[in-house]
């Protein structure tokens, strides 16, 4: 059982003991310390609050908590309810509301749930402001609830979905025409949770009349483990095959990330739905693009290619946006499949992964595959360690030390060395007590071997 307070917000298992786990006690604590933030940021007594959640079955009663802790405060609460992460950023702008809580644990198995915090802006909070949360959580006994004649107010906006999609729609690099004319058969997973609700939406407006749904029954029950990588996706690539499909879509339970099936039913890679997105938006609008340390260097060729500068960040969305405002990025996003479309918000939304992919393939008359053969050919390795009993600000020393005349490093989150041809990432989570460690080489047994000769000189 786990409790996890970072820049991503409040995550943990449900049930347990306070302390330890996402109990009544943590969620009450910290929603009640983003309210006062929120105030005092304001100068707001009621400030206004977009409050939506994922499909996991503890999803409303976490709500019910925040709802009433965010009642308790005075705040103007616009419940949109079941929605998507970036449905929830986009509600945000367009109720010019001070802030939003997402309920959701994003890509984390269904025994785990979160909350996320935005700004008036629909972005994830900025680390300083994050940090403040945190002090206000810390001291939560001192937070003074309003009276009973003092109550905050609801109001219900169910609608944000469908105006989601028709931004999406109306984007100048979204062609639904010609993904109308196209005629494709599309194959999606949804994981049971709003994707459900959101994508077949989506691919209708676009125009998909032919769509095979799989785990589209927005209940909260996954019927895998719900992070979109390759060995979750069997069903989808199984389904693409069977129905020859012309490509399939696969999400996580909040639909900020994107996993593609081609045609042949072979997993896209994860880190290539940004690249390859880049790539099509490249090819119309020339600029800089932003991805986190640990994404492919595929991105940093494809921008370079179109004469654009490719800038680097440390994990995590927020870091990512502030990097592409600084620089002016006409995309980025994360290697874990998420897309961030300035046009439309700054948020990673696979909704408009999906419409920018499909408008790629439309207009330029290409298959999935043929797409992927022609972006630069990297394998990464993605492995793990248990965070417990381990120094890791002792062993990043160590590698910095051994390192420091062999590779380019760099320390702004965990340590990055960038070799001539590969590079490994070590880095604590955001979002679980382990220790993330990535590695890229033009081939696969060599970015194996090097996360694996990391592990066993610094890790074992």
């Amino acid at each position: 059982m786990s409790l996890i307070i970072s820049i991503s917000g409040l995550r943990g298992t449900i049930g347990g003991k306070p302390g330890e786990n996402l109990t009544p006690y943590e969620i009450v604590k910290f929603t009640a310390a983003y309210t006062v933030w929120l105030k005092n940021t304001t100068q707001k007594q009621k400030p206004k609050i977009v409050l939506g959640r994922d499909a996991r079955i503890s999803g409303n009663m976490v709500k019910n908590l925040v709802q009433g802790t965010l009642l308790s405060l005075g705040a103007q609460i616009i419940d949109i309810d079941l929605t998507t992460t970036p449905t929830a950023e986009i509600a945000v702008i367009h109720e010019q509301a001070d802030g939003g809580i997402i309920i959701t644990a994003s890509h984390n198995p269904i025994e785990w749930n979160a909350l996320k915090f935005l700004n008036n802006k629909g972005e994830f909070l900025e680390p300083q402001a994050v940090k403040q949360v945190i002090d206000l959580y810390h001291n939560a006994n001192e937070i003074e609830f309003n009276p009973a004649l003092e109550p905050g107010e609801i109001v219900k906006s169910f609608d944000y979905i469908h105006k989601h999609v028709e931004l999406i729609e109306n984007l100048d690099l979204v062609d639904s025409q010609a993904i109308k004319n196209a005629k494709f058969k599309v194959a999606v997973d949804c994981i049971n949770s709003t994707g459900a609700i959101a994508i077949p939406l989506l691919l209708k407006t676009l125009g998909i009349e032919k769509i095979i749904e799989i785990n589209c029954v927005p209940n909260g029950i996954f019927a895998h483990n719900p992070e979109p990588l390759e060995q979750n996706l069997t069903q989808l690539m199984e389904a693409v095959r069977k129905n020859k499909a012309d490509v399939g879509f696969a999400v996580d339970p909040d639909v900020d990330r994107l996993a593609i099936v081609d045609e042949n039913g072979n997993y896209f890679g994860e880190e290539y739905t940004l690249v390859a997105v880049a790539d099509y938006v490249l090819r119309h609008k020339n600029g800089n693009t932003v991805s986190n340390l640990s994404s492919s260097r595929a991105l940093k060729d494809i921008t370079e290619k179109y004469n654009g500068q490719y800038f680097a960040a440390p994990v995590g969305e927020i870091n990512v946006v502030m990097k592409m405002k600084q620089v002016d990025a006409v995309i980025g996003g994360e290697g874990n499949g998420g897309v961030i479309y300035p046009p439309l918000h700054y948020g990673r939304d696979a909704l408009v992964g999906i419409a920018l992919f499909l408008s790629y393939m439309a207009k330029f008359d290409l298959k999935p595959s043929q797409i992927r053969k022609n972006l630069p050919r990297y394998f990464m390795y993605k492995t793990k360690v248990s965070l417990k009993n381990l120094n890791f600000d002792k062993i990043t020393q160590k590698i910095i030390e051994k390192f420091k005349d062999k590779a380019q490093i760099t320390t702004i989150d965990g340590v990055k060395l960038d070799f001539a041809d590969s590079w490994i990432h070590i880095r604590k989570s955001n979002t679980e007590p382990i220790v993330r460690i990535y590695a890229e080489a033009p081939a696969e047994q060599k970015a194996k071997q090097l996360a694996q000769d990391f592990i066993n000189e610094f890790f074992s």
